[in-house]
């Protein structure tokens, strides 16, 4: 693959994942499959690809988010110090795990959430025409 081809990809994905990032979505979700499947690189480098850029996309997230009054300031450092303690755990336990268990086990995890989403969107159609019904 070319240089320029592979510059143009990363810049590709990381408008992707910033755009799902900014929607609430998570950047990652977007991230770590185009990185693995497109340019084959090794699942732990993308996910430490993904975790920088998570940081900056989390930044603006944050000040955006803060300034439209969503955040709660009170609920949060119960959020943080659980974060804090399974984000380490977690980097941890994905250190000490092949990157090909790692794939198979992203992969199961994105499935799983496929299919809530996929759940979720069928029980609020039924919901909405439902509610339409009685109107």
């Amino acid at each position: 693959m070319s240089v320029e081809l592979t510059i143009f990809l990363y810049v590709l994905f990381g408008f992707l994942a910033g755009i799902f990032g900014g929607l609430g979505m998570g950047g990652g979700t977007i991230l770590i499959p185009l990185l693995s499947i497109f340019l084959n690189l090794d699942q732990k480098l993308c996910q430490g690809i993904n975790l920088v850029s998570f940081l900056v996309m989390a930044l603006f997230s944050l000040v955006i988010h803060y300034k439209n009054g969503y955040i709660v300031l009170k609920n949060i450092l119960p959020i943080i110090l659980s974060g804090i303690i399974f984000t380490i755990l977690g980097a941890l336990l994905a250190g000490s795990i092949s990157s090909s268990i790692l794939k198979i086990v992203f992969g199961i995890f994105l499935c799983i959430l496929a299919i809530i989403e996929i759940f979720k969107v069928i029980l609020q159609f039924k919901n909405d025409k439902h509610n339409n019904c009685k109107n």
